[in-house]
């Protein structure tokens, strides 16, 4: 017996549970059985790049389109940021400010307003950021917990372990950066995984909080068009957050989830082309109208892990 012999059925076996291992979905789906078609609902027309649709209790992906293709998430990247550094520190731990904890920040980032020299709770600086998707609250979480790259590997560690394989951290505030991407896939079962979070979701659903500054404590809203009910924008019945983004190379992108009827559906939306930046929501408000209405009565697409 020779050894390509012998190595065959171990290499077919391997072959075999690689693809097990890898989740995919197809680039578009149909979610309608056969027997349903008629009484499923009908798929909202959308500009998004990419999509996904899921229910997040059972993790049942509902639709999708492109759900892996690799794109610049912007800040919707700071769940993942959350995921893995919110464990890390209790909320009423201080910190006092330095230069070196906002060094580096990228030209044009959004900040909450942190400033040197100031002192603030962990608390304060996770609401900068959930809240205003604020950089600088950012720098200074991930200095916190051992440094920019350090955090980056941390977060590329989270991310295989949840089984997201279509995602690569350089920036984890999101912000544009060479060989940074993620998919729709990722971000959703990111978002998915945050709402087993107490913390995360106090954040996440909250349309305004207070933040510090030298005069006082000010008011800021949250950047979620849907969860605030600000720019023309109607608040969604039973929404929860979860978070939004903006950048030039991202374009718009969100992640939302909402509660109807003790159901919970999930649905990330990735740079549409209409609508100007309020079209990422109209799209994102009707994936959920969607998810809700189609939930039992379409087959699914796939399954988070």
């Amino acid at each position: 017996m020779t050894v390509r012999t012998l190595l065959k059925p171990a290499l077919c076996a391997l072959l075999a549970l690689t693809a097990a291992l890898t989740p995919t979905l197809p680039a578009q789906a149909d979610t309608s059985t056969p027997g349903d078609r008629q009484a499923a609902p009908r798929l909202p027309r959308l500009s998004a790049r990419a999509w996904v649709v899921a229910d997040a209790e059972s993790g049942q992906v509902l639709a999708a389109h492109r759900p892996h293709q690799r794109l610049a998430p912007a800040s919707t990247l700071k769940t993942l940021f959350a995921l893995t550094v919110l464990p890390r520190f209790d909320s009423g731990t201080r910190h006092r400010v330095t230069a070196k904890d906002l060094a580096g920040i990228g030209a044009g980032s959004s900040r909450v307003g942190v400033r040197i020299g100031g002192t603030y709770r962990v608390e304060d600086l996770w609401r900068g950021t959930f809240l205003r998707s604020g950089n600088d609250a950012v720098r200074v979480l991930a200095r916190m917990n051992g440094g920019w790259r350090h955090t980056a590997r941390q977060m590329n560690a989270k991310a295989r372990a949840l089984g997201a394989r279509n995602t690569h951290v350089v920036s984890p505030d999101g912000y544009d950066a060479k060989r940074q991407f993620s998919s729709a896939y990722d971000l959703t079962l990111f978002g998915r995984e945050g709402l087993r979070d107490r913390r995360f979701v106090s954040y996440c659903r909250s349309p305004y909080g207070y933040f510090p500054t030298p005069k006082g404590w000010v008011r800021i809203e949250n950047t979620n068009r849907l969860l605030a009910g600000s720019h023309g924008l109607r608040r969604y019945p039973g929404i929860v957050g979860i978070k939004s983004g903006y950048t030039t190379k991202a374009g718009n992108t969100v992640i939302v989830a909402a509660q109807r009827g003790g159901r919970t559906i999930v649905a990330t939306v990735l740079n549409p082309t209409s609508g100007a930046r309020n079209g990422v929501y109209k799209e994102a408000r009707a994936l959920l109208d969607w998810g809700f209405a189609a939930r039992g009565r379409v087959k699914p697409v796939g399954r988070l892990p």
